[in-house]
């Protein structure tokens, strides 16, 4: 027996309500070894968490067949896109089958409606045939049951062969009950007028409540289809072809599904880069914002990354493909909002409870409501008052609004979140930094660029551009960091290139090297004290500055003179100190983590507006630095982006990863930020607050239409008001519960921070 587990996603076919995803859900745990399973109504996903050798994917389905839902086959090797057009297209076509039926309802009812009326009008009612009218309302009813409501009455029947109960088992209770006393009414009055009952029947709110149902299936199922728009967007932008160049130097345009590992893939302007790869010839600038959210176009040449689906903006270049299909940096990013959408938020448990016992209770609650009335009403109006009450309150307590409340907030939130570069693992990690107030920043690579850059270059007296010509003709020899930031520093000036002779790196200290002619030497004081050199007070004065500063100074001597030094810092990022700011103003406290010294942490604390810092923490300490602020009460989300940072990103209440890290801090983050940005981590806490205010405002909106509306329709304001609720009315709220609850979570579609 294998001990580790596998996951496997099903999509489920004919939930109607919360109930049915909590049946489900109860169907597949109990299954032998599956370890957990999750169903979420709003996405119809079921993830299952199971060990091989005790359960497959076909005991699976079986678990679910068995609960009296269908599981929808997927093609074995089928991409995110192609699965995601299958859906589509497979919810589209049940979307026109809705609309069908709610016309079929909605018409007929348009019919029975006014004709039901007749019945209130004495002077009419006189001259028309009852009986006949009756009859002929019954032929219109018919329709109106057995093709635009057949689906309800078939889960009811369903989901009672399988002792459970839905949505549809109210819908179908209520509405069913409503029918037969009407027909029993229509064919055999003699009966109740006998029980000195006056039978009176309600087709009309028959046909009224099924069309009414259906016009908030309509509704839901239109703005369920907008909660996945981030997702079908993301795949939508995907290049269909790629221009494949052949050994033989002939061009090919290829379907994507055929692009294979090494291929050079060529790139006009315009274009989409068809999948990853890294550039072997050219330049361009490329538009990344539908992965990162960055506006901005990224410049690209010979050894930069690419990725599929952004577009090229200007340059011509060619790449070799280095990842295809589901390894892409698109599909990474589809496959985590998937599963960040399929996931359950904590706060959504207290709902699930709920919905798990829901419809049995509702239907205890409409039985007592039934018995109530037909024992305390007037004689001859028991049978018809209890029946009414019966009906409304079957129809009025639904349970979709609790089932839709957290999930479809997720939905929208996760692919909002996803436009704009911040990929959100779980529902989890959304709900823990809502509480976050605390944020401690690693300060290399995450508030700072992580690499070294040349800050100053003085050179009292010289030729600037000449010396740094000679100064980079000796750098480009080395593979020292510190040499490779020069060597940036001066191809950013544009400055000629030189040719070296009689290269030495000198272990410690820096690099020697013969340049037209002169001896140049570029290194630490210790360099320049070994060569009997000593810096002129100009240099040393601005090497004081530069040192006080926290940093590291280069000196250059040329022919035996010291002539010059650069200092050289791990610069702040731009963004770094308005972002900070930001979160500080939404009341959250920034802390700094460095290995650096005590002076340098200060230096760029003080650069970026932090107040709080740790100094001199090795990457063994990170993690305790996280306990340590938790340990004080705080609520502790840890930013970073090395593989040193992973143990303290784990350790955190919720782990930020900055997108250019390594893909083992990613992996042990709640969050990743696509850009190397911390205007990313404000994004992140703002929608993540917005997010959970939204499902709040649901679950409170869930939570109060049922806990009022339930009662008033089993009349609790009739002795004090004579307000009884019309079955129809209740069939409206109802209908409108859902549509809210999904119209606010649609809300955060337009999410963008402050």
């Amino acid at each position: 027996m294998e001990s580790a587990t596998k996951t496997e996603t099903l999509d489920i076919e004919g939930m109607t309500c919360a109930s049915c995803a909590a049946f489900v859900e109860k169907s597949l745990s109990r299954t032998p070894g599956v370890q957990r399973a999750l169903v979420n109504f709003a996405t119809e996903k079921a993830t299952i968490e199971y060990l091989p050798g005790q359960a497959t994917p076909a005991t699976l389905k079986e678990a679910v067949v068995s609960a009296g839902y269908g599981v929808t086959e997927r093609a074995p090797d089928t991409s995110a896109a192609e699965r995601s057009a299958e859906l589509d297209r497979q919810k589209a076509l049940a979307y026109q089958h809705l609309k069908r039926r709610f016309a079929v309802a909605a018409g007929l009812a348009l019919v029975i409606m006014p004709l039901s009326m007749l019945m209130l009008w004495p002077a009419l009612a006189a001259h028309v045939p009852m009986q006949g009218l009756n009859y002929f309302l019954l032929a219109l009813a018919l329709p109106v049951l057995g093709y635009s409501g057949r689906e309800f009455y078939a889960s009811a029947w369903s989901g009672f062969r399988h002792r459970t109960a839905n949505m549809d088992t109210l819908i179908a209770v209520g509405t069913g009950a409503a029918f037969l006393y009407s027909v029993a009414a229509t064919v055999a009055p003699g009966f109740f007028t006998r029980q000195g009952i006056q039978p009176a029947v309600y087709y009309d709110t028959t046909a009224t409540i099924i069309a009414l149902i259906l016009l908030g299936k309509v509704l839901e199922l239109r703005a369920k289809t907008q909660t996945s728009a981030a997702i079908r967007s993301l795949l939508g932008r995907q290049a269909k072809t790629a221009r494949v160049v052949r050994p033989s130097g002939t061009e090919v345009d290829v379907p994507l599904a055929q692009v294979q590992l090494g291929d050079v893939v060529l790139v006009r302007p315009g274009e989409k880069v068809a999948t990853d790869g890294v550039i072997t010839e050219g330049h361009s600038s490329l538009d990344e914002a539908m992965l990162t959210g960055e506006s901005l176009p990224v410049e690209k040449g010979v050894g930069d990354s690419v990725f599929g689906a952004t577009l090229n903006k200007t340059g011509s270049f060619r790449f070799k493909v280095t990842k295809v299909g589901a390894d892409t940096l698109l599909a990474h990013i589809v496959k985590l909002v998937e599963d960040a959408q399929g996931s359950r938020a904590p706060i959504q448990r207290l709902a699930d409870k709920v919905s798990a016992v829901f419809v049995p209770t509702v239907v205890v609650i409409a039985l007592l409501t039934f018995v109530l009335w037909f024992a305390l009403a007037p004689v001859g109006t028991r049978l018809p008052l209890a029946l009414v009450n019966f009906v409304a309150v079957l129809i009025i307590a639904c349970p979709c609004a609790l089932g839709l409340a957290t999930p479809t907030a997720i939905m929208v939130s996760t692919g909002k979140g996803a436009e704009q570069g911040v990929l959100i693992r779980n529902a989890e990690a959304l709900e823990k930094a809502y509480k976050v107030d605390t944020v401690l920043l690693d300060k290399t690579g995450t508030i700072t660029h992580g690499e070294p850059a040349v800050t100053d270059f003085f050179a009292p007296g010289q030729d600037l551009a000449h010396l740094l010509a000679l100064v980079a003709a000796v750098e480009r020899q080395s593979e020292h960091p510190l040499a490779a930031a020069v060597v940036r520093y001066a191809d950013a000036q544009g400055g000629s290139k030189l040719a070296t002779s009689s290269f030495q790196a000198i272990a410690g200290k820096g690099a020697a090297a013969t340049v037209a002619g002169q001896a140049v030497l570029i290194g630490n004081y210790r360099l320049l004290a070994d060569a009997g050199l000593t810096s002129p007070p100009p240099l040393a004065a601005q090497a004081e500055q530069l040192l006080s500063q926290a940093k590291t100074v280069l000196y250059v001597a040329v022919a035996g003179q010291a002539v010059g030094l650069l200092g050289v810092a791990d610069t702040v990022r731009d963004t770094s100190a308005a972002a900070i700011k930001r979160l500080q103003a939404q009341g959250i406290e920034v802390v700094m983590m460095t290995g650096d010294n005590p002076q340098t942490a200060a230096q760029v604390a003080a650069q970026v507006g932090i107040t709080r810092y740790f100094a001199e923490v090795l990457p063994p300490d990170k993690a305790a630095t996280v306990k340590a602020l938790q340990a004080e009460g705080r609520t502790v989300a840890m930013v970073g982006d090395g593989l040193n940072d992973a143990p303290a990103l784990a350790q955190a209440d919720i782990g930020l990863a900055i997108g250019a890290g390594t893909d083992v801090a990613m992996e042990a983050a709640g969050i990743t930020l696509m850009r190397s940005d911390l205007h990313g981590v404000v994004t992140a806490i703002e929608l993540s607050r917005q997010t959970i205010r939204t499902i709040k405002q649901n679950l409170f909106f869930a939570f109060i239409y049922n806990a009022l509306g339930i009662p008033i329709a089993a009349g609790l304001l009739y002795p004090f008001f004579g307000i009884l609720l019309s079955p129809m009315l209740a069939a409206g709220a109802m209908a409108l519960s859902s549509v809210s609850v999904l119209t606010n979570s649609l809300r955060l579609r337009h999410f963008s921070a402050r």
